[in-house]
């Protein structure tokens, strides 16, 4: 949490300090190291664009850590980068966005068998948008091992939690820390640090994220809708695939008869102009998710 300072002159009760993250690996003296641990592995790319197919990475970070039964992070591994040559020259906006330059690269390449060996060793990956890091990550190493995949952007009911938006940066700002954003390895310590976070429940975050990774969902694809009814689907929260050209949303197992039954009220019912009959309903897993 962040908590008051004084300042000469300033008023306290509308005062925070931020303290920067700065992560130490080894015990962290919390939970139960005695007993049953999981291993998690958060990871982060930068890139050289936002397009899956055409843009590649050019920095790649990856920090360990255990975790009890309860959620609560036991202990925390070293933090490893690598940055890679791209072969062409850097986009601007991406200099600008990351500082990184054309020399920070030149010549450089990710270890895979490293990448490989640390990937193999960890029971649960986890990136904050792991929608766009888990395939970068997998096209530019197509041969990592099968783990399950957890997002911490979409994994954890901020809201519930207290917090206001999802992005890494403001997130950790509400709770007290702050980073520099947009390098890999920062982002990768701001997630370690949010998930030691407890949310308002006294649970740290972790543990919620590691429920929902392990629970099965179901991809819901609205194939059909009319394009008058995009605007109902956007405010329900489905999303647009602009390569398949249909509104997709994921829920629980717990959600997924309420969504059946809205989606025919709403988008497949008699005059709503739906070319199909029902919505195409894919299980799901941690294993298939963000691919």
């Amino acid at each position: 949490m962040a908590f008051p300072i004084s300042i000469p002159g300033a008023d306290t009760q509308n005062t925070r300090l931020l303290t920067k993250i700065d992560l130490q690996h080894g015990v962290t003296g919390a939970g139960n190291l005695d007993g049953p641990t999981m291993t998690a592995l958060v990871v982060d790319v930068e890139t050289t664009g936002l397009c899956h197919e055409k843009d590649v990475i050019i920095e790649l970070a990856m920090r360990r850590f255990r975790y009890d039964d309860d959620g609560v992070i036991v202990e925390i591994g070293r933090c490893w980068t690598w940055k890679e040559d791209p072969g062409f020259a850097l986009p601007q906006d991406i200099i600008r966005l990351t500082g990184i330059v054309d020399a920070d690269v030149s010549g450089k390449s990710i270890d895979d068998a490293v990448v490989t060996k640390i990937v193999n060793e960890a029971d649960l990956l986890i990136a904050h948008h792991a929608r766009f890091d888990r395939p970068m990550l997998e096209k530019r190493l197509p041969h990592l091992p099968g783990r399950p995949w957890a997002c911490s952007c979409e994994g954890i009911d901020w809201a519930e939690a207290g917090f206001e938006g999802r992005s890494l940066g403001y997130l950790a700002m509400q709770a007290g820390w702050y980073f520099d954003g947009h390098r890999a390895a920062n982002d990768v310590d701001a997630v370690v640090q949010l998930l030691r976070h407890e949310g308002t429940d006294g649970v740290p975050l972790m543990y919620e994220l590691n429920e929902n990774a392990h629970a099965s969902s179901h991809l819901i694809e609205a194939v059909g809708a009319a394009f008058e009814v995009k605007d109902t689907l956007r405010l329900r929260g489905y999303r647009w695939n602009a390569n398949d050209a249909v509104w997709w949303r994921e829920v629980t197992d717990n959600d997924l008869l309420a969504e059946q039954v809205w989606l025919a009220r709403e988008v497949y019912a008699e005059g709503k102009m739906a070319r199909s009959m029902a919505p195409r309903i894919t299980h799901r897993n941690a294993f298939q998710r963000y691919r």
